[in-house]
C-alpha cells in the first residue's frame, strides 16, 4: 500500500524521529562511500505552482543524490486542472515516473492528486501546510541541541501560517516545548492547535499560543520567524504590516531569550520586516544550516517512501 507525505500527520511519531535520525546519517555521509544510490533508474515529477528555489534546488538534488532522476513541471506548461482534470493529470504521472512532489497554492490540489495516483506523493507546500520544511527545521533543532533534544524550548514568532502548523504537529509529536505569538486574528487555525495539543498528551509536549512576541520568547533556546505577507496574501500586504510590526525578531527582543540561543528562518527573509540584519547575519543565526537541511531532509522523506527497508535498515545503523 502507498503512503503519501502530505501531512506531518501522516507519520507517527517514530517514523518522524526515524526521518530526522535517517536525514542526519545522511548529511554526514553526503561525501562518502557508504552513501547509498538505491533510486537508480527511478524518476521523480516536482509539480510546482508557486516559484521556488529552496524546494526546487534540494528535492532534485535528493532525488539525483539517490541515484534517481527529477523533472520539473511548471505552470505555463501544466496548468493544473486547466489543460486537464487533475485525475487525468495524476493518471499519466502514475505511468511514467516513481513519485511526485508538488508545490501548489491549494491543499485540495495536493490531495485530490494523491488521491488518484498509485504513487507516493509529497507535499512541497500548500496553503494549510509545509511538512518537509517541518522535518529540516527539527532535524536543525536537534542537531543544535544534542542530547537536551526534545527538552528544548521554541517560540514562533509571526503568521500562524503554513509553516507554523506544521511546525506544532512535529513539535507536539517529538515532545518539544512551543509557544507561539502571533498578532491577534493572526493565530495558528483551532484545528491544528488542536491535533498538536493531541500529540502533546502523548509525547509530553507543552503548547501555548499568545499575542506576545516578549512573553514567547523569554528563555527560549530557539526562535523562529516566517514573513508577515506569504505569496498571494500581496493585497494584504499594508494590513498584515500594521498588524506584525511589534512581532520583528531584533536584538531587544533576543535579548530575553535564553543565553545560548539560536534563530531560526524558513526563508525568503524580508530583512527589515520579520527580522532585521543584524539578526538573521548575527551569531545565533543558524538560517542557513536550516536551509541546508531541507536536501537531508527531503532525501530521507523521499528513502522513507520509495524504499522503507533500505530507510530502516540505515536508520539501525545510524542507532548503532
Amino acid at each position: 500500500m502507498k503512503k503519501d507525505f502530505i501531512s506531518i500527520d501522516d507519520f507517527t511519531s517514530e517514523e518522524l524521529l526515524d526521518v530526522i535520525i535517517l536525514a542526519e546519517w545522511l548529511k554526514s555521509n553526503r561525501r562518502t562511500e557508504s552513501n547509498p544510490k538505491p533510486l537508480a533508474g527511478r524518476s521523480m515529477a516536482m509539480i510546482f505552482e508557486k516559484p521556488s528555489l529552496r524546494t526546487r534546488v534540494t528535492f532534485e538534488l535528493a532525488m539525483v543524490e539517490l541515484g534517481g532522476h527529477a523533472l520539473e513541471c511548471q505552470p505555463p506548461g501544466v496548468r493544473l486542472g486547466q489543460r486537464e482534470s487533475l485525475p487525468d493529470m495524476a493518471r499519466n504521472l502514475e505511468r511514467w515516473v516513481d513519485i511526485v512532489i508538488a508545490r501548489v497554492f491549494d491543499n485540495a490540489t495536493v490531495r485530490e492528486l494523491a488521491a488518484n495516483m498509485r504513487l507516493p506523493l509529497i507535499n512541497g507546500l500548500c496553503d494549510r501546510e509545509h511538512p518537509c520544511q517541518a522535518v529540516a527545521d527539527l532535524q536543525t533543532v536537534r542537531e543544535l541541541s544534542g542530547k537536551r533534544f526534545p527538552r528544548v524550548k521554541l517560540a514562533f514568532v509571526g503568521d500562524g501560517n503554513n509553516v507554523c502548523n506544521s511546525l506544532l504537529l512535529i513539535c507536539g509529536a517529538l515532545g518539544l516545548d512551543v509557544t507561539v505569538a502571533s498578532p491577534s486574528g493572526y493565530e495558528p487555525s483551532a484545528e491544528y492547535v488542536e491535533r498538536a495539543r493531541a500529540r502533546c498528551k502523548v509525547s509530553g509536549g507543552k503548547l501555548s499560543i499568545g499575542n506576545d512576541p516578549a512573553e514567547a520568547v523569554r528563555g527560549a533556546d530557539f526562535i523562529y520567524t516566517d514573513v508577515w505577507t506569504s505569496m498571494g496574501q500581496e493585497a494584504e500586504r499594508q494590513k498584515r504590516h500594521q498588524a506584525f510590526r511589534d512581532f520583528q525578531v531584533n536584538a531587544k527582543l533576543l535579548s530575553l531569550a535564553a543565553r545560548e540561543h539560536y534563530v531560526l528562518h524558513c526563508l525568503p527573509a524580508h530583512r527589515g520586516e520579520e527580522i532585521t540584519d543584524d539578526v538573521i547575519d548575527g551569531p545565533h543565526s543558524r538560517v542557513f544550516d536550516q536551509a541546508e537541511n531541507r536536501l537531508h531532509a527531503q532525501k530521507a522523506v523521499i528513502l522513507s517512501l520509495m524504499e522503507p527497508a533500505v530507510a530502516a535498515r540505515l536508520v539501525r545503523e545510524a542507532n548503532k
